[in-house]
């Protein structure tokens, strides 16, 4: 505890200071899936369980991901353009799956 208000202080000159009334994100959200035709192993562990549990109708089972961002901005279009660009450089591995991201507040 004491450390990190001594690193504050240290850092306080260097930080941004923002207002908490000043401060109000967007919120983001991705979606990441498999591709089509990649294997889903959890996917397919889950739709099993489902069916030992007595739960019928179930029928292909995939699992993803849902990632929410607190983005800074007031431009949607900006905004969404850089949590696409986040998605495609960090959040999902383009080679297995594919993202979707929708700018919600």
């Amino acid at each position: 505890m004491a450390l990190t208000l001594r690193v504050q202080r240290l850092f306080s000159n260097y930080l941004p200071t923002r207002k908490k009334q000043d401060y109000n994100p967007m919120k983001v959200r991705v979606t990441v899936m498999l591709k089509e035709g990649v294997l889903d192993p959890q996917g397919k562990a889950i739709g099993h369980a489902l069916q030992t549990l007595n739960f019928p109708g179930v029928g292909d089972v995939r699992v993803g991901k849902i990632i929410e961002l607190d983005v800074d901005g007031t431009d949607r279009a900006a905004v969404e353009k850089q949590a696409e660009a986040m998605a495609r450089d960090l959040l999902a591995n383009l080679v297995i799956e594919d993202f979707s991201v929708e700018v919600v507040a």
